[in-house]
């Protein structure tokens, strides 16, 4: 389900050029906050696939909702009781 979504977005990601060191520059205009940049259009995708990674768990952790992206959603995951009952 993750691994999808993430797939997903990427395919919807925009690509630029831009003046810079690292001028690859990706964007998800779908997931707000979500870009990245890299040396090689290769290297901004696999960054921009770790911002995503990331902001998804810290959307996740907080609680946060997810914007479906061509139908594909991820639910709010419910926390595991790890307490052992006697």
């Amino acid at each position: 389900m993750i691994i999808e979504y993430i797939n997903t977005a990427l395919a919807q990601a925009h690509y630029e050029l831009i003046d810079d060191e690292e001028p690859y520059y990706g964007e998800i205009p779908d997931l707000p906050g979500v870009f990245a940049t890299g040396k090689t259009l290769e290297e901004c995708r696999k960054n921009l696939m770790e911002v995503v990674d990331g902001w998804l768990i810290i959307r996740l952790r907080r609680g946060m909702s997810i914007p479906s992206i061509q139908g594909i959603s991820i639910e709010e995951i419910q926390p595991i009781d790890t307490h052992v009952r006697a």
